[in-house]
């Protein structure tokens, strides 16, 4: 299967991420924390971002498995 992470990061520290696997934002500071709350509850951010792996993720995963499979 295909996993989607997006990652928030300030000052090179990763505060919070969305993980396609777990379906919701998982904070890593007290900033993060308090941002995953809020967006945990709104259900149109996380439908936009489980959106992202049909719409990045598999569409590039078709790409470069074709291209592959064109090379053997």
């Amino acid at each position: 299967g295909i996993e989607f992470i997006d990652s928030y990061v300030f000052n090179k520290a990763e505060y919070i991420r969305f993980n396609s696997t777990v379906g919701r934002f998982v904070g890593y500071t007290e900033h993060g924390l308090k941002n995953a709350e809020a967006w945990n509850s709104d259900a149109g951010l996380l439908g936009q971002e489980q959106g992202e792996l049909e719409r990045f993720c598999k569409h590039n995963a078709d790409l470069h498995y074709s291209a592959i499979l064109d090379k053997t």
